[in-house]
């Protein structure tokens, strides 16, 4: 299984990352590309403790079946997930500034996440506490799926 976590899957996310175009339209959902590099980067400063979040919808189907269904089995993430309002651009998301800042910003915060190794991160809003492994698919599937939305 992929993961955040190995240097060549890093890599490989970073390279789809720079082939992500402003105007590129998208294969499924609502997000423009430039929406969809703020939810990320919100997303990984929730984890890490950066952004605060009111929103917690970790249930015990999404601690367990949930859980299975995201990190585990080899099938694509369903469409139109809600997200938590401080992560969705639409609701209390960061603002969009210059795009390729904004994509460098989110660069940083995916580095800042691999440091971490997977340990001392917020429990996910969903899934709730996850082990290094998971984090480290989390990290690989949040961000492949909204790269795979506008299809680079």
């Amino acid at each position: 299984m992929k993961t955040i976590f190995r240097d060549a899957e890093f890599a490989a996310l970073e390279r789809r990352l720079e082939r992500l175009r402003p105007d590129a339209s998208p294969r499924f959902g609502r997000m423009t590309p430039h929406q969809a590099v703020l939810h990320l980067t919100d997303a990984f400063k929730i984890i890490l403790g950066e952004r605060k979040t009111a929103a917690r919808a970790d249930t015990l189907f999404n601690r367990t079946v949930g859980r299975v269904f995201a990190l585990t089995l080899p099938l694509p993430w369903p469409k139109g997930v809600p997200t938590a309002p401080e992560a969705d651009q639409e609701r209390a998301g960061t603002p969009p500034g210059d795009f390729g800042e904004d994509v460098s910003a989110l660069r940083e915060q995916m580095r800042r996440f691999r440091e971490t190794g997977g340990r001392g991160l917020a429990p996910h809003i969903a899934l709730g506490d996850l082990t290094a492994a998971e984090w480290g698919r989390w990290g690989y599937r949040h961000v492949d799926h909204h790269l795979r939305q506008f299809g680079a």
